[in-house]
């Protein structure tokens, strides 16, 4: 199931939070790092998705 743009932002938000305030090894660090970079990687393709879709709308 895919999340939402809403869920991705959250759980970006919560990695970052532990990023700031936890003591992190590296291996944790790469894993929260890469899952973020995912997360940001879905919120831009809903956010395209979105500008498109309001695109379509408009010239209508």
């Amino acid at each position: 199931m895919e999340l939402s743009y809403k869920e991705a932002i959250t759980e970006i938000e919560a990695i970052l939070r532990s990023l700031r305030e936890e003591q992190n090894s590296v291996d944790t660090l790469a894993e929260r790092v890469a899952r973020a970079t995912e997360l940001i990687a879905l919120c831009r393709t809903k956010l395209r998705k979105a500008e498109s879709d309001v695109a379509k709308v408009l010239e209508e």
